[in-house]
């Protein structure tokens, strides 16, 4: 069945019933990685805004820079759908266009549009935001589009995955924010193209953070095709799990995201004397015990309970938003 004959000739199932739509715009809007995002703007927000003490605070471009990444990020898992449908016919039938909920039409309308809400934002509110969106953009559409498609090789597409959750979202955050704040106006809702105060500097805490989530989002790339192995072999999609196994890549997993609590406990006592260090050790480590505690019961042949562990990492990752700005705060 070719991908245009989803839905009832382009129409979409859920017809003009709004609720329906909405629902199924939610699904197609992936909730895990729209929650990731929104908490990785408000935390590198959060971040910059201690260096300012709350002197200089602007809300409306925290509300565009929102917008920006938002998009972008629709955009992208939007376009690995529409590019995925067979695929995910098997591996995830729930899906709005896999499932016939959108037309393919509906799914192309919705990626070009915020797409380009994304890219128009991003410039009107500055260099580093246009910087951050238009490479994670770049990136998300090499992961999934022919010719390119990188998603079919493992490492090039955990390399996609984690270099943009981990690297250019915190580090171009960090950079927007603190660019923004430290103009100490906002003379319209937009930042513009105001080039005072243009540094590059980025603070210990940021970097810490910036490591610990390309690590932690490693974990979350090499997991996330444990669920998935029926989908793609059958359609030619190599990953790390048919190429090493289920119990391999998941304990490589665990002792990845190990290695993030146990590094950023130390990182907290050797290089972050501006963060409260009791706070900091104590989240981690409570953080670590429960993956621990809940991966020792999980059934590699039950794929729900692969699927349930699998939220929990992400559970955990949004938490790292919140617990490290916090203790930032709390230094």
């Amino acid at each position: 069945m070719s991908n245009d004959s989803i839905g009832k000739s382009g129409i979409d199932r859920n017809g003009l019933v709004p609720q329906g739509w909405v629902r199924a715009f939610w699904e197609f809007s992936r909730p895990h990685t729209i929650i990731g995002t929104s908490l990785s703007v408000l935390a590198l927000y959060a971040i910059a805004q201690s260096n300012f003490i709350w002197a200089n605070s602007v809300f409306l471009p925290l509300a565009f820079a929102w917008l920006a990444c938002i998009c972008g990020n629709i955009y992208i898992v939007g376009l690995n759908q529409l590019e995925d449908v067979e695929i995910d016919k098997i591996n995830k039938p729930y899906l709005p266009v896999a499932s016939g909920e959108f037309s393919r039409k509906t799914g192309e309308l919705i990626v070009a549009t915020t797409g380009i809400i994304a890219i128009l934002t991003a410039v009107l509110q500055g260099p580093f935001l246009l910087a951050t969106v238009g490479v994670s953009l770049v990136i998300g559409t090499a992961y999934s589009l022919p010719p390119i498609r990188l998603k079919r090789f493992p490492f090039w597409a955990a390399l996609c995955i984690f270099t943009v959750r981990g690297a250019i979202v915190n580090l171009g955050l960090f950079l927007h924010f603190n660019w923004v704040l430290g103009l100490g106006r906002a003379r319209s809702v937009f930042s513009g193209w105001d080039l005072q105060n243009l540094s590059l500097a980025m603070p210990a805490e940021v970097w810490v953070l910036t490591v610990f989530v390309v690590v932690f989002t490693l974990a979350i790339a090499i997991f996330k095709d444990i669920p998935d192995m029926e989908g793609d072999r059958q359609y030619n999609i190599t990953t790390f799990t048919i190429k090493m196994g289920k119990p391999a890549v998941f304990d490589l997993s665990r002792w990845v995201l190990t290695v993030c609590y146990v590094g950023i406990t130390l990182a907290g006592v050797l290089i972050l004397p501006n963060v409260n260090l009791v706070f900091l050790a104590i989240t981690h480590l409570v953080a670590l015990g429960l993956m621990w505690f809940w991966s020792v019961k999980v059934d590699l042949e039950d794929k729900m309970e692969i699927a349930q562990f699998y939220q929990l990492i992400w559970k955990l990752f949004f938490l790292e938003y919140i617990i490290f700005p916090a203790a930032c705060w709390l230094g």
